[in-house]
């Protein structure tokens, strides 16, 4: 399979704030693109010269900025930084023209300039992406501006911008990701829910060590979060602010046991998993509370709901057929379908944000695997094998996967990593300490 992501005019659709700093030039085709062969790619060589100081003492930012920029697009496996060190221009001015030749001489087919100024503790950031080889900018100069301690939230819009530029798709480094952070021996382990940058770096905590906390779950507009906590002493499903840090519980039924939260993509409703009388299915319910709605009733366990990006279907896992396997139904409820025949459990299904794939968590022959398929149940792929992955959740451009990683021993702290949707690019997340159920959020408004 082969694809190729040429050039694309359109910026960032969730930037706000931006205002163009000269008119559009029009883009070459052909010689600055990204091409994805068989799931082999050859990462593109940009480079990004410190951003210069604009005024008011903002150098340090304007490196920090370009720093944490390169950082972003090398780190997608996309992109291959050219090193400070084989420049032979130097950027002094952003309004200098660019000598091209000496950027094409260390093959650096994408250059990344900017600046930045500092006044009463706000920046403006400004910034331009040129095509070396066709010696042109691509798309308008941009600026756009925050406060001094935001600085990281601008590179990471900056890194968007450029992504999405070179790659015709939407980027994903301004986001969050909300987690279980774990602390203490194995076998009494304490679990609290953070929240933190894609990258890891500013993390806050929102709940306490209190009690267990499982499956956090972000609104379609990041602002809320679904989780399940055994404060009570049995499963049951709570919806917190992010702002605010205030919770209440979604239900509350004597003897009811609920779980596996997930938004519909409205955010009006919540659709979960809840067991009673010996009996576990799916329901939604609004998500101010009341509208309670059944889906399924059969004597399996149906539990994992997830929706389509139109709301219209939800994927779910279930083991009616004697062993756990994935399932399609209408968001109404009705008969299911299934969708998955290969060896092995399929569990924790979630609906790609572009809906074209289902990710999965896959038990075979030993060991575990994240996996992606088709909404029909077509060409399975796994991306990762090892002794327990699980628990996948999407970029928001659905490029890329986040899910948990425990490796065999005595310890068996488990880590949060990603991995590209072909395959390639797995890594490590860093966090503080173990962290497990990992929930990325939409992009940041």
């Amino acid at each position: 399979m082969r694809l190729k992501q040429l050039l694309g005019y359109a910026l960032f659709a969730g930037l706000t704030a931006l205002s163009p700093l000269m008119a559009p030039t029009a883009m070459a085709e052909g010689p600055l693109r990204i091409e994805i062969t068989d799931g082999v790619i050859e990462p593109l060589p940009f480079a990004v010269p410190a951003f210069q100081d604009d005024g008011g003492g903002a150098g340090n930012y304007a490196s920090n900025i370009a720093r944490l920029v390169a950082a972003d697009l090398a780190g997608t496996g996309l992109f291959r930084e050219v090193p400070s060190s084989a420049y032979i221009s130097s950027i002094t001015s952003f309004a200098s023209p660019v000598a091209y030749e000496d950027w094409r001489a260390i093959n650096a087919q994408a250059l990344i300039t900017g600046a930045v100024s500092q006044s009463g503790g706000n920046l403006t950031v400004k910034f331009r992406v040129f095509d070396v080889f066709s010696g042109q900018q691509l798309g308008e100069g941009l600026q756009f501006g925050g406060s001094a301690s935001s600085w990281r939230r601008m590179a990471h819009k900056v890194a968007d911008i450029v992504y999405s530029r070179i790659t015709g798709e939407t980027g994903y480094f301004d986001s969050r990701v909300v987690f279980v952070s774990e602390s203490g021996p194995k076998n009494a382990r304490r679990k609290r829910l953070g929240i933190m940058d894609f990258d890891g770096a500013n993390v806050q905590y929102l709940t306490d060590s209190s009690s267990l906390v499982l499956a956090p779950r972000f609104s379609p507009t990041g602002d809320k979060v679904l989780y399940t906590s055994y404060e009570t002493g049995f499963p049951q499903v709570y919806v917190l602010d992010v702002a605010s840090v205030g919770r209440r519980a979604l239900t509350s039924k004597e003897g009811e046991m609920s779980f596996a939260p997930r938004f519909s993509p409205d955010g009006t409703r919540v659709v979960y998993s809840l067991s009673a009388g010996g009996n576990t299915d799916i329901f939604t319910m609004n998500v101010n509370g009341g509208g309670e709605q059944r889906l399924t009733s059969a004597p399996s366990i149906e539990t994992a709901p997830s929706y389509s990006p139109d709301g219209q279907y939800i994927v779910f896992e279930s083991d009616r057929s004697g062993t756990q396997q994935l399932y399609i139904m209408s968001a109404n409820g009705g008969e299911a379908r299934r969708i998955s025949f290969g060896p092995g459990r399929y569990g924790t299904p979630v609906w790609s944000p572009r809906g074209d794939l289902i990710a999965f968590t896959k038990q075979n022959a030993g060991r575990f695997h994240i996996g992606v398929m088709r909404t029909d149940g077509s060409e399975e792929r796994l991306l990762t094998a090892s002794f327990l992955d699980e628990g996948p959740s999407w970029s928001p451009n659905g490029r890329v996967i986040m899910f948990t990683r425990e490796s065999q021993g005595a310890d068996g702290a488990p880590a949060l990593y990603s991995v590209d949707i072909s395959g390639r690019n797995l890594r490590r997340v860093v966090t503080d300490g173990p962290a497990s159920d990992p929930a990325w959020s939409p992009l940041l408004k």
